[in-house]
C-alpha cells in the first residue's frame, strides 16, 4: 500500500449529515409532542399520551402545572397558572384570602368561551353556603376582587365543547394558593 496515494475521505457526507440531522430533528419533535408535552405539562394535542397515560404524570389529569414563574406567598407578585379543563367536565381553583384582601386577576382561554362562576365559600362554613361574584360564558375576564369574607374564592370553569380548553391564569395580590378544590 503506497501511503502517498492514500487521501483521507470523510467519515460521513455533508448530505448525509442534513439528512440525519432533519430526521433527528423530526423525531424529536414527534416525542415533544406525543409524549412531553401530556406527561410534564398535560397538553395533548393528539390525544395519545392520554391513551398512553401520560397525562396523569403533569401532578394530576385535571390539575395545572405551575410555571416557573408562579409563587405561593401571600404577597404582591404575579403569578402565571395554566389550567386544563376536560371535554365536557368543570374545574373549580381556588385562593385562602383573609377578609378584605385584594386580588387582580386575568385569565383567558386559548379562544373557545366557558362558563365560568367566580365565587367564595366562608371559612369554617359547613352549610355549603358559597356568594357568586360573577357568572357568564366568556373566553377571557380581567378585574379586580376584595374578598368580603376570610375564605376560599375563585372560578368554576365548565367546558361544554368536545375539546379540552386551556386556561392562563394571571393573579397578583394578597393570597395563598389552594389549586384544584377537588
Amino acid at each position: 500500500m503506497n501511503e502517498k496515494n492514500t487521501l483521507i475521505q470523510p467519515i460521513v457526507s455533508t448530505k448525509t449529515l442534513i439528512k440525519s440531522t432533519l430526521v433527528a430533528s423530526i423525531i424529536a419533535l414527534i416525542v415533544f409532542v406525543v409524549f412531553i408535552l401530556p406527561a410534564e405539562y398535560n397538553i395533548d394535542p393528539t390525544h395519545i399520551g392520554h391513551k398512553l397515560g401520560l397525562t396523569v404524570l403533569a401532578h394530576h389529569e385535571d390539575e395545572p402545572k405551575p410555571r416557573a414563574d408562579t409563587v405561593t406567598s401571600p404577597d404582591q407578585r404575579q403569578q402565571v397558572i395554566e389550567v386544563m379543563v376536560p371535554p365536557g367536565k368543570g374545574i373549580e381553583y381556588k385562593f385562602q384570602m383573609a377578609q378584605y384582601e385584594k386580588m387582580t386577576y386575568e385569565w383567558m382561554t386559548d379562544g373557545e368561551p366557558l362558563y365560568f362562576d367566580l365565587h367564595g365559600e366562608p371559612q369554617g362554613d359547613t352549610t355549603g353556603y358559597f356568594e357568586s361574584y360573577a357568572i357568564a360564558t366568556l373566553s377571557s375576564m380581567k378585574g379586580s376582587f376584595t374578598s368580603p369574607f376570610s375564605g376560599s374564592h375563585g372560578w368554576y370553569w365548565k367546558n361544554l365543547s368536545e375539546q379540552p380548553i386551556s386556561i392562563q391564569l394571571i393573579v397578583k395580590g394578597q393570597y395563598q394558593v389552594i389549586g384544584l378544590k377537588q
